[in-house]
């Protein structure tokens, strides 16, 4: 089922902010809802995530029953060969479970029409939230417990998927149990149906937004800006106060200098005494 739409999405801040609204990319939403697929590609994600350990024993496995419990005939009763039979307790399992793997192979091309589909079917209910960027400097919960509630989905299941590996949004949504935070390329199927909203980082999605005007952060950067402005022409002004007086001091030395008497003069007075004294003696 395919139809050439376009579909629109309500963007937001990382505050929660809202925003106007962001046209997704027709590559991959293009209206494409192949159900079969995503059926298949569910099923072949939770088959894989089996670890196929369960095991039973058969009767040659359990332990004892290697001799006839009575003699074939004359007791009246039924004949046995060993207690270690299926119809006996404690005996042998016929058919039991043994480990073995379960995983299943789904095609690449499945496995991405499957998922395409997945994000076509939630575009068409209007649960794909575009969300300008996360910047966390350090893991808090809060931020993404308030971001939900702004987005008035805190009763739903909602997907985060961020631009790459960003640890510190993950962890802040880790002790969330409505919320699951995963990089964009890393998303399934499974996830994308899993979910009721889906947030999607504007970087995964191919196209930076630009600042809000009443985003907080962006107006808090100015303020910072014109601090480090000033702080710079200060230390401009300190510098130019120290080379002036540095000049000073330089011109004081040099006057002083030219007042004393050259080196030579020195010298030859030194000398001219000496001789003097030599004579007179």
């Amino acid at each position: 089922m395919a139809e050439n739409t376009t579909f629109q999405a309500a963007a937001y801040t990382a505050q929660g902010a809202e925003r106007e609204s962001v046209t997704l990319p027709a590559t991959l939403f293009d209206g494409t809802v192949n159900m079969p697929v995503m059926h298949q590609a569910v099923k072949a994600y939770l088959a894989n995530q089996r670890q196929g350990n369960a095991s039973t024993k058969i009767r040659k496995y359990v332990s004892g029953g290697n001799q006839k419990p009575w003699k074939q005939k004359g007791t009246g009763r039924a004949r046995q060969g060993s207690i270690r039979a299926p119809q006996w307790v404690g005996g042998g399992t016929v058919f039991g479970p043994i480990p073995r793997s379960y995983a299943q192979y789904v095609p690449r091309q499945v496995r991405q029409l499957a998922r395409k589909s997945a994000f076509n079917a939630r575009a068409r209910e209007n649960a794909i939230f575009v969300i300008d960027g996360f910047a966390l400097d350090a893991p808090k919960t809060k931020v993404l417990a308030d971001l939900v509630g702004r987005l008035g989905v805190g009763d739903k299941k909602v997907l985060i998927l961020t631009e790459g590996s960003k640890p510190n949004v993950f962890l802040s949504g880790r002790n969330l149990p409505l919320v699951h935070v995963m990089p964009y390329t890393d998303v399934s199927t499974y996830h994308l149906l899993w979910s009721d909203v889906v947030l999607i980082e504007s970087g995964a999605l191919g196209s930076q937004l630009e600042p809000a005007e009443g985003d907080e952060t962006s107006e808090a950067r100015p303020k910072r800006s014109a601090g480090g402005t000033a702080r710079k022409a200060a230390s401009k002004a300190g510098a130019k106060k120290a080379a002036t007086r540095g000049a000073g001091v330089a011109k004081k030395a040099a006057k002083k200098a030219a007042k004393r008497p050259p080196a030579k003069k020195a010298a030859a007075r030194k000398s001219a005494s000496k001789s003097t004294k030599k004579k007179g003696k």
